[in-house]
């Protein structure tokens, strides 16, 4: 393995890991864990780590740990967007850069989910585009 590889999270929060199972309409019909290994195969020049919790202080944590030896992060922090200044504090208290990424466009769903908690935070915003949003956050990081 290259130690120079570029060391990138995608963390994902509350539900998430319930991708391909959960509301296939909005959120399509891939698992996470075909996601993931599809990043890895697109992405061979990156340490690609992987974590999901439906606990936001685990998310926090999580956070915490790699924020200042990682190169960046990919978070869909889910229903937690709209609702945790907890998480919009970690990720201002860590060095290492953060995308926010939504599966689905939250602008045309419900009017609660049009505030984000966390954007303030975070390098750039990426959503809309389904699972393709996690592989456009990568590569946004990749150009840092």
């Amino acid at each position: 393995m290259n130690d120079n590889k570029k060391q990138i999270l995608v963390l994902n929060g509350p539900n998430l890991n319930l991708l391909g199972k959960r509301e296939p309409g909005i959120y399509g019909s891939d698992s996470m864990e075909t996601c993931f290994a599809a990043l890895q195969t697109r992405f061979p020049d990156v340490k690609l780590s992987y974590y999901q919790s439906n606990v936001e202080g685990e998310l926090i944590n999580k956070l915490h740990e790699v924020g200042f030896s990682y190169d960046g992060v990919v978070f869909n922090a889910g229903a937690y967007t709209h609702t945790s200044v907890a998480i919009h504090d970690a990720i201002k208290a860590i060095s290492t850069p953060v995308v926010e990424v939504h599966i689905s466009n939250v602008y045309q769903r419900e009017t609660y989910r049009h505030t984000s908690l966390i954007t303030g935070a975070c390098l750039g915003v990426i959503g809309g585009f389904g699972m393709d949003s996690y592989r456009l956050a990568i590569e946004a990081l990749i150009q840092l």
